[in-house]
């Protein structure tokens, strides 16, 4: 008996066929949408059941987004933080100058006020630098020979009396500041009138005013200025103020300390003053006149 012979693959429609079955469906389904708005629920059911499929599918793609705009950020925030740090660095700098040339042009306007307030004329010069000598108090100043600087003229800031120049260069000068242990001033109390000798103590911000009687009117407070009876210092620039006095019955003298009115170790501008017109020389005491001998008569 023969059988037969079965086909191995079982073939449907042609694939033209198909073709024009699928084309149909599908020019039905555009249609029907289109026109009557039929599919707009299934789409919706479908955008709905597809949405968590979306989120996990896009989920790798938007984590490695965020973990690259988080390092961009960072490396953006971490340049932006120094730039600033610079930039703040910059600008303090800026402001600490700043304040330091306003402070310097209050210091010349004090000194142009100083200079005005004194007939004589004035030297302006600047401090260069410290004496080398740790036991003393001297500065080298930016004038000199060149600059009709002579020893022994006064030198002043805006707040009073510096030193006094002690050594003259061609360019430059050396001046002994009146809290030198060497250095005097002859003062006067501004509110009594009483005079003494101002003495440095070799520190800086203290001075002494020594060999003043028990009984002197002088009480912390005080102001200091020069008398100019010594013909080195013009009268009247402010020295020092009385910081303590101390009474004590055991000793003839009162201890009398103070503090000096001008920046003696901070300022850096100070004047030089000409000196003052010299006092006229003691006329001393005039010698008798020679007597003459008497000539004996008779021999």
């Amino acid at each position: 008996m023969e059988y037969a012979q079965q086909p191995f693959f079982n073939r449907g429609p042609t694939p033209f066929a198909r073709f024009l079955l699928f084309s149909l469906v599908a020019l039905t389904l555009i249609v029907a949408d289109s026109r009557f708005r039929y599919l707009t629920h299934v789409q919706q059911v479908v955008a709905v059941v597809l949405y968590p499929l979306q989120r996990v599918a896009l989920a790798p793609a938007a984590l490695l987004d965020r973990v690259s705009g988080f390092f961009t950020a960072q490396a953006q925030l971490t340049g932006r933080n120094n730039t600033l740090e610079q930039q703040n660095l910059v600008n303090a700098a800026a402001l600490l100058r700043l304040e330091a040339l306003e402070l310097e042009n209050a210091r010349l306007r004090g000194l142009l006020d100083t200079r005005a307030s004194h007939s004589q004329s004035a030297v302006y010069a600047e401090i260069l630098y410290s004496h080398r000598d740790p036991f003393t108090r001297r500065v080298i100043i930016s004038k000199g020979m060149s600059d009709d600087i002579g020893q022994g003229q006064p030198v002043v800031d805006a707040a009073g009396l510096v030193g006094q120049v002690t050594r003259v260069y061609p360019w430059a000068s050396q001046v002994t500041l009146i809290t030198d242990k060497d250095m005097t001033v002859p003062v006067q109390v501004m509110r009594s009138g009483v005079r003494g000798v101002l003495f440095g103590v070799g520190s800086d911000g203290t001075l002494e005013l020594r060999f003043m009687p028990f009984s002197a009117d002088i009480q912390a407070g005080d102001k200091l200025i020069t008398s100019g009876i010594d013909g080195t210092y013009p009268a009247g620039l402010p020295v020092a103020t009385v910081h303590e006095v101390e009474r004590n019955a055991a000793f003839m003298f009162a201890r009398i300390s103070a503090r000096p009115a001008a920046g003696v170790n901070r300022y850096r501008q100070v004047l030089v003053l000409n000196a003052i017109a010299p006092h006229p020389d003691n006329p001393g005491f005039e010698e008798p006149a020679p007597q003459r001998k008497r000539s004996r008569k008779g021999g």
